[in-house]
């Protein structure tokens, strides 16, 4: 008995963060090492599934850079990145959609409905969700500045959202893969944490949250768990916020301004940390405000 009451006293704890995000929009970021645990996956999709079946609209973008590597390491090409960004040339965006689309999307559609839930996966070039344009890397040699091509990839313009819109009215989950199309119909590569930014932001979400292999934005040994955008800004120029953490703090930061609520970063090696995040008063990891 004393266990069945203990149950219900967590249902009563997250009634009034259930009342509050009813029919709000949660963009939910997936990758990073995460992504290679089929247990874990299962177990943040079965989080967003009850987050659904509560009454939150959810979205999901994910990435799937390991997967992409290893699938070129196989057809005998090589990966290269620039300023972080992978080189993407007319064979490898071959391979990056078919990775991207055929295989991860596709996987977690299916998970999603093993699940209970119900998902509808598609990449961001489909109907034009993403449009883009080229994008290149500036870089500065002999104080001159020099424009890299670093292939099909690509700089969001434009977000057609009615394809989203369509499926959340129905109650449908929205998996999306990082692709956008270009004015001349070719697809691009779109870094992930990019296009959740913008997705995010261009429909003014509730909450962007990026499940990633950390705890969240660290000093020293310290979480900490609430930040405003100020106090992230001068984190990073402490060098407190460093290397693959600071994109992401720039997309969260770049989210918020345009119209997210906030925005989170978990880890999702934690169980049930989508849950515990959000229906807790203290969360597991960092939330960024304005």
């Amino acid at each position: 008995m004393k266990e069945s009451i203990k149950k219900a006293s967590i249902l009563v704890e997250a009634l009034p963060y259930l009342q509050q995000y009813r029919n709000k929009t949660f963009v939910i970021k997936l990758g990073g090492s995460t992504m290679e645990d089929d247990s874990i996956v299962t177990g943040i999709l079965r989080d967003a599934v009850f987050l659904e079946q509560a009454g939150i609209r959810v979205i999901i973008v994910h990435g799937g850079g390991k997967a992409i590597t290893a699938a070129m390491n196989k057809a005998g090409l090589k990966s290269e990145f620039i300023e972080g960004l992978r080189v993407t040339d007319k064979a490898t965006i071959g391979i990056v959609e078919k990775v991207l689309v055929n295989e991860i999307n596709a996987g977690l559609v299916k998970k999603i409905k093993s699940l209970g839930g119900t998902a509808v996966g598609f990449s961001a070039a489909d109907n034009g969700v993403l449009h883009c344009k080229k994008e290149y890397v500036i870089k500065e040699e002999n104080g001159k500045k020099k424009k890299i091509d670093i292939g099909f990839v690509g700089q969001i313009t434009d977000i057609y959202t009615h394809p989203i819109y369509r499926l959340l009215n129905v109650e449908r989950i929205p998996v999306i893969a990082p692709l956008g199309l270009g004015a001349e119909g070719m697809v691009y590569n779109i870094n992930a944490d990019v296009a959740a930014c913008e997705i995010a932001g261009r429909l003014k979400v509730e909450k962007l949250i990026f499940v990633t292999d950390v705890d969240g934005i660290m000093n020293g040994k310290e979480l900490l768990s609430s930040l405003s955008i100020a106090q992230v800004e001068k984190l990073m120029k402490e060098k407190v916020i460093t290397g693959g953490m600071i994109p992401k703090s720039k997309s969260m930061i770049k989210a918020l301004k345009r119209g997210v609520q906030k925005t989170h970063i978990i880890n999702g090696n934690i169980e049930h940390s989508l849950l515990l995040e959000i229906f807790t008063g203290s969360g597991i990891g960092t939330e960024l405000y304005k």
